[in-house]
């Protein structure tokens, strides 16, 4: 909005720095951190009094997270809140690339408000049925797909490769939306303990942030031989938007925390980097800086498959993050420990830039 306002008026001086896209980036990370921490308390105990017993936690899980019966869940309502803001101050709202990702992060976070809206008022750590779920998510990424898809071209490029990609022609509709909602679901299969998810989600949305605005960029992508999309380095500031209001989110997350996310904020924060990861052309570099996620959602795919055919199970309790509960890892190490994982791999993704 403030940009639109900027172009119309035609503002000089200091206000001329909303023309920019790494000014606006800056300012959206501030504004969406500000929002969450001014309306984070009041919404936590709102959470808390409507909720009453909180999240309802799984008996047959690590007997420490009985400690936590009684937090309140949805908090991702708040994440949702103060990016949504941020984005409609600072975003320039003609771009299509950004109402594809806003429709993402607003049906999925949909999806997760009535899953997780379920297992509060039916006491069950169930929610919604897996298939359902799975049916409204492709529906929407769907939607954003077509959207996305109409900007720019099908091929899927591969990293470490200069300006090497492969036509999937109508099939990337498909591949896309897979991204997108694979990427959604990983996420939310992370979300397990305080603060796991979190800053995982930080450091990849910071990462992604640096790949829009250069491949929005003509002299940039064609120096490092990365696809150029037009228009997709606003989505520089929808990344810094999920930063800050991330790091928001982070101040009450802290263990012991004093909301879960919840599946609202986590299928939407998930599906958000997998939608900009297909607009900007890097959904094979999205596996790389959130390998933490494919991680964890392929040890539970693993164990359920190896479960079901043998009757024996490969890990102690999956997602993998539990499994280093039951090895004896205390919730703390198992979260810095991932947190370091993600940063490696981040850095190991932004190395696909130059590494051709």
């Amino acid at each position: 909005m403030l940009y639109l306002l900027a172009e119309y008026f035609n503002f000089e001086g200091l206000f001329n720095l909303v023309r920019y896209q790494t000014a606006r980036a800056g300012a959206a990370l501030l504004t969406a951190l500000l929002i969450g921490l001014v309306i984070g308390p009041r919404f936590i105990a709102m959470l808390r009094v409507r909720q009453g017993k909180g999240q309802p936690i799984r008996e047959n899980g690590p007997k420490t997270h009985l400690a936590k019966v009684g937090t309140p869940t949805m908090g991702g309502l708040m994440i949702l809140v103060s990016l949504f803001i941020s984005l409609m101050l600072w975003m320039d709202l003609r771009n299509p690339f950004i109402w594809a990702c806003l429709a993402v992060t607003g049906g999925f976070g949909l999806i997760g408000f009535l899953d997780d809206y379920d297992k509060v008022s039916k006491a069950s750590h169930r929610g919604v049925s897996g298939k359902v779920r799975l049916l409204f998510e492709f529906g929407v990424a769907g939607v954003a797909s077509y959207i996305i898809v109409s900007q720019i071209n099908t091929f899927v490029y591969v990293p470490f490769v200069n300006d090497f990609g492969i036509e999937l022609g109508p099939l990337y509709y498909v591949f896309a939306a897979t991204v997108i909602v694979g990427a959604g679901n990983a996420v939310n299969l992370t979300d397990g303990l305080d603060g796991l998810a979190t800053m995982p989600v930080i450091i990849a949305a910071g990462t992604f942030a640096v790949i829009a605005y250069l491949v929005g960029r003509v002299d940039y992508s064609g120096y490092l031989g990365i696809p150029y999309v037009e228009g997709a380095g606003e989505l520089a500031i929808f990344c810094a938007a999920i930063m800050g209001a991330g790091l928001a989110f982070l101040w009450f997350n802290a263990p012991p925390a004093a909301v879960f996310m919840g599946d609202t904020g986590s299928l939407a924060l998930g599906g958000a980097l997998g939608a900009i990861a297909v607009a900007t052309h890097h959904e094979i570099v999205l596996a790389i800086v959130g390998g933490l996620f494919v991680f964890e959602a392929l040890s539970v795919i693993i164990q359920v498959f190896w479960f079901k055919r043998t009757g024996r199970r490969v890990f102690r309790m999956a997602p993998i993050h539990h499994h280093f509960e039951q090895l004896g890892w205390s919730e703390s190490k198992v979260v810095i420990r991932f947190w370091i994982v993600a940063i490696v791999l981040a850095l190991l993704g932004l190395a696909t830039l130059k590494l051709r």
